[in-house]
């Protein structure tokens, strides 16, 4: 009974030590009525946190760890992956210390943190309950990895870390992705997200301006075209990049720059950033026949 009581009090000393380290780096967010949000000092300057939370583009201030309440100025937003930044004086506290969140594993303890006011530091202690791979949210965005956990995202808390026993952090946390769920926005993500919104203050997604569901081709049609279904245009927005192509209600879109879509998803991964402005080949089945078109994606 004493070596389980020691073991206890050592991991109970171990996780508080966690939540010191990482609320170092955490600040409170008045972006909205009443509640504030948490906020990560993510880089010099720079803070993270919900965009979901984040409900002005003026008048925002956070509260950092020592009681200051400082001015604080929208970046950018981004309402795909729920995530906002906010820019603060330099010098103001210290930068998060990252982990990896690759190494996370269903089982391992970690905790959810947040900052509401000058008091100190809020913990939430749970355990990691599934992890995968890149998924897309219902909100739209790319999330690099599936990281979530049975921690509670008390209000106040999002816009917070998930921290590990070391009390590094692997990610924010967001209760507006996947509902109940507790979710995480891994580190990549944020990096990811977050250079967007630094450069430009928003994140470029490409638009083709139509309207789609998947569909499959019966037996005969994909034996003849060897495709087994595709993207059923459901309608073209006037003026649109689709409809300057010439992309017509009833067209199946088969692949793009030969790269086959059997799913809306599979769409949205190519209509990156990185391809506004170019032109892409859409293969289109029309009226049973194949044919291609040529469109200029916009933002």
């Amino acid at each position: 009974m004493t070596d389980d009581g020691s073991t206890l009090a050592t991991l109970s000393e171990q996780l508080a030590d966690a939540v010191a380290t990482a609320g170092a780096a955490l600040v409170a967010v008045h972006a909205r009525p009443r509640l504030p949000s948490t906020g990560v000092h993510w880089r010099e300057g720079v803070v993270v946190t919900t965009e979901g939370t984040v409900r002005r583009d003026e008048d925002i201030s956070v509260t950092l760890p020592d009681g200051r309440r400082v001015p604080a100025t929208l970046a950018g937003r981004d309402r795909g992956t729920d995530l906002a930044v906010l820019r603060i004086a330099p010098g103001s506290l210290p930068v998060a210390e990252f982990g990896d969140p690759a190494t996370l594993r269903p089982g391992h303890l970690v905790l959810a943190l947040a900052r509401l006011d000058d008091g100190g530091p809020r913990a939430a202690f749970g355990a990691i309950s599934a992890t995968g791979g890149k998924w897309r949210c219902w909100k739209g965005g790319e999330i690099d990895q599936w990281l979530q956990s049975d921690l509670v995202i008390y209000p106040g808390f999002g816009g917070g870390p998930l921290v590990d026993a070391s009390g590094r952090v692997h990610g924010v946390n967001s209760g507006g992705l996947s509902r109940p769920l507790a979710t995480t926005i891994p580190v990549a993500t944020v990096n990811r997200v977050l250079a967007h919104l630094l450069e430009r203050g928003y994140v470029a997604r490409g638009w083709i301006g139509a309207a789609m569901k998947p569909v499959r081709f019966d037996p005969t049609t994909r034996q003849r075209l060897q495709r087994d279904g595709g993207l059923l245009v459901m309608s073209v927005e006037p003026d649109a990049p689709a409809s300057v192509a010439g992309l017509l209600i009833g067209d199946v879109i088969v692949a793009v720059d030969d790269r086959r879509l059997e799913n809306s998803d599979a769409l949205l991964d190519l209509l990156s950033g990185d391809v506004v402005g170019k032109s892409l080949r859409l293969d289109v089945v029309r009226g049973g026949q194949q044919l291609s078109l040529d469109v200029l994606i916009g933002e």
